[in-house]
């Protein structure tokens, strides 16, 4: 299953992505997380269905200094997953 989300708050700033990251390894999940221009954060994550929920849980929950308004979430074609590695984060620095 692959799922993209659009994380919308106060979610950049606070190690937003640092923290969807650690939480995506452990669930051993691949994907990425990158901030957007407009603020928000844009995850793809491909994995098992249990794993894609504990993480939509804890993007609910965020770093502590987040505050998560509002998530758009969307199914991906399963083709989406085919080049997807082990997770990591785009655009750090």
């Amino acid at each position: 299953m692959v799922l993209h989300f659009l994380i919308q708050g106060r979610v950049q700033g606070v190690g937003f992505r640092w923290f969807v990251h650690r939480e995506a390894s452990e669930l051993d999940l691949r994907g990425w997380v990158r901030n957007t221009e407009d603020g928000d954060v844009e995850v793809v994550a491909a994995g098992q269905q249990d794993d894609l929920d504990e993480l939509r849980a804890s993007l609910r929950r965020g770093p502590r200094g987040s505050r998560v308004d509002r998530i758009v979430e969307h199914h991906l074609d399963e083709s989406e997953a085919r080049n997807l590695n082990a997770f990591r984060i785009e655009g750090a620095w």
